[in-house]
């Protein structure tokens, strides 16, 4: 049969185009505005910290030796550095992704990492008598995250763990473009362009999961998201069905085969509708793949009994075996990782971690800490169970760790939601830790005091962007060795 083409006006993707030009501050209820401006601390703070790390480095090189330098848009963790808007994105969602610290949300993607930084970029790069209030920000950030989550809910496939290509580096680019082109003032029907050339800007394949491009994926999200949005903004067009799914021509359904999209309806004048109101978001506690914290928290409980029973320190010399029970995901199945990014994406590595340690922190990950030997010794002890009432899925997963003792004893670990997932999120405080910690390595307490404060009036501030930019690049970063020595999350 052949499906019958809906007026222009009537399409999903109108839909949508129509909602990011047209729904109103006032849509933002005070719950959706406290849950994201958490969500922007969070992801400044992983971004500063995140500027530290080897792949930051090399991309920002990469930019200010292959590009004519503009000096438009702040970077995370440089003194003075600056480049054009779209450079300014890549970098500092790379920086964001680095450590893979950022936050979660279900079905999964990093929501924050692939808005935030286009967003910050575009409000540098306006005039002054353009630039956003921070209501005006935060309304175009909500829509950004806004649109990845209905994306992916269009979809059972997106409700899992992915297994063929990176979820951020194509709703994160969707989301990206959406939050630019309202920031931009675009017409719905240039809304609606963005995300279709969006579409053309998108995917990333698992194969690069635990490697050194894996923060790329971010960083493109935000990057070209913000490039649509521009392109849309000179009068560039696209598919005006690519959201749909009437056409019999792949559009966005060509990532999620079992798409089917609903139009996007603007909210009546004193009703809510954003996803963010019905879910908060997944904030990590340790920089690793959201999926290793069930087992670290399970594991963690392990170490607490095993303390117990001895000196105060657990030695691979009490265990005989140690089962983890998790669900079934290749890429994060890794019995040895050789690298702190596979080490990241490792069931076994993060298990052991917290085995030994009673936590998972930004240290575990360092050269010295993956070269333990205690650490390879219990490596070499681990198998992995899938049960069958263990989903690949970050909503209904769980995490066991059973440790069997030389002396026959069996002590069990179970965690089905860890201190930090939307279900049990973190407090204000801890949060507010652990943005001091990642922040303050790089930036002196009063620029990390004053970032935490302007985050918390975003809503009732004027032009903002000049204080955050300033805060962001006061100072060179430490070395590796300098910040191992102060962080503790």
């Amino acid at each position: 049969a052949v499906l019958k083409r809906p007026a222009p006006e009537d399409t999903v993707t109108a839909s949508f185009g129509k909602f990011i030009s047209e729904v109103k501050p006032q849509h933002l209820s005070s719950v959706v505005l406290h849950r994201s401006k958490r969500m922007v601390l969070d992801s400044i703070g992983v971004g500063v910290i995140g500027s530290t790390t080897d792949v930051f480095e090399l991309a920002l090189q990469h930019c200010q030796h292959m590009y004519a330098p503009d000096d438009i848009s702040s970077v995370y963790g440089r003194r003075g550095t600056r480049l054009s808007p779209t450079l300014a994105a890549f970098v500092n969602g790379v920086a964001t992704h680095s450590m893979d610290f950022d936050d979660t949300w279900h079905p999964a993607t990093h929501p924050s990492g692939a808005v935030l930084p286009a967003v910050l970029a575009l409000s540098d790069m306006m005039s002054a008598n353009s630039k956003p209030s921070g209501l005006d920000f935060l309304l175009a950030f909500n829509i950004g995250v806004e649109i990845q989550g209905r994306l992916m809910r269009f979809s059972n496939e997106a409700n899992n763990i992915p297994k063929r290509f990176h979820p951020p580096s194509v709703v994160g680019t969707m989301g990206s473009a959406a939050a630019c082109a309202r920031l931009l003032s675009l017409d719905p029907s240039q809304c609606s362009h963005a995300l279709a050339i969006a579409t053309s800007l998108s995917g990333a394949p698992m194969a690069n999961a635990a490697t050194q491009s894996k923060p790329l994926h971010i960083g493109n999200a935000s990057r070209l998201g913000l490039e649509a949005a521009l392109l849309a903004s000179r009068g560039l067009e696209a598919s005006s069905l690519v959201l749909d799914a009437v056409t019999g021509v792949a559009g966005f359904n060509a990532f999620y085969e079992d798409y089917v999209p609903q139009p996007l309806e603007l909210p009546n004048d004193d009703s809510h509708m954003f996803l963010l109101e019905e879910q908060d978001m997944a904030f990590k506690r340790f920089p690793a793949h959201l999926g290793m914290h069930w087992v670290a928290d399970a594991a963690a409980s392990v170490h607490k009994i095993l303390v117990g029973f001895g000196p105060g320190t657990v030695s691979p010399a009490q265990v005989q075996d140690i089962l983890l029970r998790v669900p079934k995901s290749k890429y994060i199945n890794r019995p040895f990782p050789g690298s702190e990014y596979e080490a990241r994406h490792s069931f076994q590595f993060n298990a052991c971690s917290a085995l030994l340690d009673g936590e998972v922190t930004v240290q575990s990950f360092t050269p010295a800490a993956l070269r333990r030997p205690d650490l390879l010794a219990l490596l070499s002890r681990v198998r992995m169970e899938h049960p069958q009432d263990n989903p690949a899925n970050f909503n209904s997963m769980y995490g066991e760790v059973q440790v069997t003792l030389v002396g026959g004893d069996i002590l069990k670990g179970h965690c089905d939601t860890f201190y930090g997932h939307w279900r049990n999120p973190l407090t204000n405080e801890s949060l507010r830790k652990k943005f001091r910690n990642n922040a303050g390595a790089v930036l002196p307490s009063e620029k990390v005091e004053r970032l935490i404060d302007v985050v918390e009036e975003l809503d009732r501030l004027g032009d903002f962007s000049y204080t955050i930019s300033i805060c962001l690049s006061l100072l060179p970063v430490l070395t590796n060795t300098e910040i191992c020595q102060n962080i503790l999350i």
